[in-house]
């Protein structure tokens, strides 16, 4: 199911040595996504280790999105697939969005900023959900700018996920929205805790 807490990877917050442990109290806090998440290797370096943790993924009923890599996605057959910006840092074109979505046959999400031409764009394409962000200041993305909050409410008929510097303080000025996006709001500090905290003061759609 689309919905609930979605926990993303950091290769500094989630060391790869101890990212199967972190997930694995992630998991039985009750997260229901989890995206890895890597800008640095090459895809044949990451393959095992996708592999690996799309099958605790699997084993935890926890939906495995691996972040921007289409064709690591389709040759481990990952479950979901997260579209953000190409290498070029610009968005991904409708066509080239469209062959995305031809080829992918799992769940596809694609981040949208603060564009609803964008949300709109991706949700006639059969996207599974779009991601809104930064919401709030991020340690992870100093440079992104927020978004009004109120964006979440100008779009319906899409699963809509908020992304950017979440966690369980400021969680509950969010409404309209399926999902909430964390990584530091899960990693740092007690994850079953944080995860539990953000359950409880978050207002869902």
């Amino acid at each position: 199911m689309l919905n609930g807490v979605y926990a993303i990877s950091d290769e500094i917050l989630t060391p790869y040595k101890r990212l199967s442990v972190m997930l694995q109290e992630a998991c039985d806090a009750g997260i229901s996504c989890f995206q890895f998440r890597d800008k640095t290797h090459k895809d044949n370096v990451i393959k095992s280790l996708c592999e690996e943790l799309q099958s605790q993924c699997q084993e935890n009923g926890v939906i495995f999105i691996l972040n921007d890599r289409v064709e690591l996605a389709q040759t481990i057959g990952a479950e979901g697939l997260h579209i953000g910006k190409k290498e070029d840092e610009n968005p991904y074109t409708q066509e080239e969005l469209r062959e995305i979505r031809q080829n992918f046959k799992g769940i596809l999400g694609v981040s949208c900023y603060g564009s609803l031409q964008l949300a709109h764009q991706a949700k006639m394409l059969k996207a599974d959900y779009i991601a809104f962000g930064a919401c709030f200041a991020s340690k992870i993305k100093p440079n992104a700018k927020n978004i009004p909050l109120d964006l979440f409410g100008q779009i319906e008929g899409i699963t809509r996920c908020a992304i950017g510097g979440i966690d369980a303080q400021n969680v509950k000025r969010l409404e309209n929205v399926e999902m909430v996006a964390c990584i530091s709001g899960i990693w740092v500090g007690d994850i079953r805790d944080n995860i539990h905290n953000i359950y409880k003061n978050w207002k869902k759609a």
